[in-house]
């Protein structure tokens, strides 16, 4: 049975105290002015892991926490939305540090050997080191010209064996 089948009964569930937590109220910008970049590893919950509530953060997944393929939801969040705080958090035991682009575009190529244009214009933004990335993803959004006026941008490491950041 597909997991999305349970979905519905989960659902039910998570109405029965929605009004009660005031979580239709809440406003759309975040409470906190923060937005966290975060990897998509199923292993991390940066909102109990940081004790953030619902409507406190924006919360961008993707692989590996890259800054660079948060971007988009990066200046949406902050020029629409008001936030004025970046933290990026990369995680120890990330599959991005496992494979480089092109070792997965080779593996993505013999297996769509009619996508290999397509497949080589993607940067799936691996990283050899981990401390070595949070930080070139921190100057990354210091620098960039569309963010300058972030009041604070800050890097992280979450340790997945620990849960400690």
């Amino acid at each position: 049975m597909p997991t999305a089948n349970t979905f519905p009964g989960a659902n039910k569930e998570y109405v029965k105290g929605f009004n009660e937590r005031n979580l239709g109220g809440l406003a759309m910008p975040p409470s906190k002015k923060l937005l966290i970049v975060t990897c998509m590893d199923a292993r991390i919950d940066p909102a109990a892991s940081l004790g953030l509530k619902e409507g406190d953060a924006h919360v961008i997944r993707n692989a590996g926490g890259s800054a660079r393929d948060a971007l988009r939801s990066i200046l949406v969040s902050h020029h629409l939305l008001g936030t004025t705080e970046i933290a990026v958090f990369h995680h120890t035991g990330c599959g991005m540090l496992t494979f480089t682009s092109e070792e997965f575009q080779s593996q993505l190529k013999a297996k769509h050997p009619e996508q290999a244009k397509e497949i080589e214009s993607i940067d799936f933004l691996t990283f050899p080191a981990l401390e070595p990335s949070v930080q070139a993803d921190v100057e990354y959004l210091r620098q960039h010209p569309l963010l300058v006026d972030f009041v604070h941008v800050t890097g992280w490491v979450h340790e997945v064996e620990t849960g400690k950041v």
